[in-house]
């Protein structure tokens, strides 16, 4: 198993924020061990299947997505492939999925859906194009990439995955029939203590605490990439705390200028999950100002890329988009 140091290709924690959760992992780490206690007890007692008699590749529809992906999303983490007959990159894409579900043993599970046959599911998650690969882990989406990749990069990408699954949220698949470290498990890697205990922090909603114990890592590890992303999110939502978000957007509103007021509307809007609309917001300040106000908006955007993740679709376009309006 790698350390919690490897981060997540399309940045892990990414789907926390879009669901206004990152404060909630605690939440959802506690809620996903509730689950597992549930479903052992229940294998137990012979009332339903154990986790390693369920399929690693499965097809998956709007009436089973609550079961297949969200509930089992709690003991393993699920690979969500969104495809369709016609898409001739799907076709490539799909079946190194397919056998790297195999060849990891229950340390993930594939479900493959259909966006034609299942429109519903594919808008619910925003699919613009296909093929679209993303996760959910302990209830939480966690976008991994768009297109296809080759297979060395989708095992890299996996492996990131399955790290942060274990160290975020105490999320490990298990090999059928084996010891549940799954047959490639690696050797595990002692945690960061430091980097431990500004998780903590950011889990138990100390935002001080972590800001505190981010940069402490940093200061003897300037070039750590997760307390880079880990001190960008605490500070996000420590800017966020205090403010009021219908006087917040109502200034906004008022005068596109106030660039105070943008930087504070496009914090907000990337804690509730609109991350175009954030992004947006900032290149349109960008566009319009000069000088430092232009700085301090072009600035703030490079700090919620750091919070999305640099490989992002999203960002990609939005850092387009800033190189357009400064050149």
């Amino acid at each position: 198993m790698q350390s919690r140091n490897s981060r997540l290709n399309s940045s892990a924690l990414r789907g926390a924020v879009d669901l206004a959760a990152v404060k909630a992992a605690g939440e959802a780490a506690q809620k996903a061990e509730q689950t597992r206690a549930e479903r052992a007890r229940q294998a137990a007692a012979g009332e339903g299947p154990a986790l390693a008699e369920y399929p690693l590749v499965l097809d998956v529809t709007e009436e089973t997505f609550e079961v297949e992906v969200v509930q089992r999303s709690a003991e393993v983490p699920v690979v969500v492939d969104f495809w369709a007959e016609w898409c001739g990159p799907c076709k490539q894409l799909s079946p190194v999925l397919e056998r790297l579900a195999e060849e990891y043993a229950g340390r993930i599970v594939l479900a493959k859906i259909d966006v034609d046959a299942n429109q519903l599911i594919a808008q619910q998650f925003g699919i613009q194009g296909i093929p679209a690969v993303m996760a959910v882990v302990a209830g939480q989406l966690v976008p991994l990439f768009q297109g296809a990749e080759n297979e060395a990069n989708v095992r890299k990408i996996l492996d990131q995955l399955i790290a942060v699954a274990e160290q975020r949220f105490g999320i490990v698949g298990g090999a059928p029939g084996g010891d549940g470290e799954g047959a490639a498990a690696e050797p595990r890697v002692p945690a960061d203590p430091a980097l431990e205990a500004a998780h903590d922090a950011l889990d138990r909603g100390d935002l001080a605490g972590a800001v505190q114990a981010y940069q402490n890592v940093l200061s003897d590890r300037p070039g750590h990439v997760e307390a880079k992303l880990g001190l960008a999110q605490a500070q996000l939502l420590q800017r966020v705390e205090q403010l009021d978000p219908q006087r917040v957007r109502a200034e906004a509103a008022a005068d596109p200028k106030d660039v105070p007021a943008q930087l504070r509307a496009a914090d907000l809007d990337l804690v509730g999950g609109h991350v175009e609309d954030a992004f947006g917001r900032l290149v349109d300040t960008v566009a319009r100002t000069f000088g430092e106000d232009r700085d301090a908006a072009r600035l703030r955007l490079l700090e919620l890329f750091e919070v999305i993740g640099p490989e992002d679709p999203r960002t990609v376009a939005a850092r387009q988009a800033l190189a357009r309006v400064l050149f």
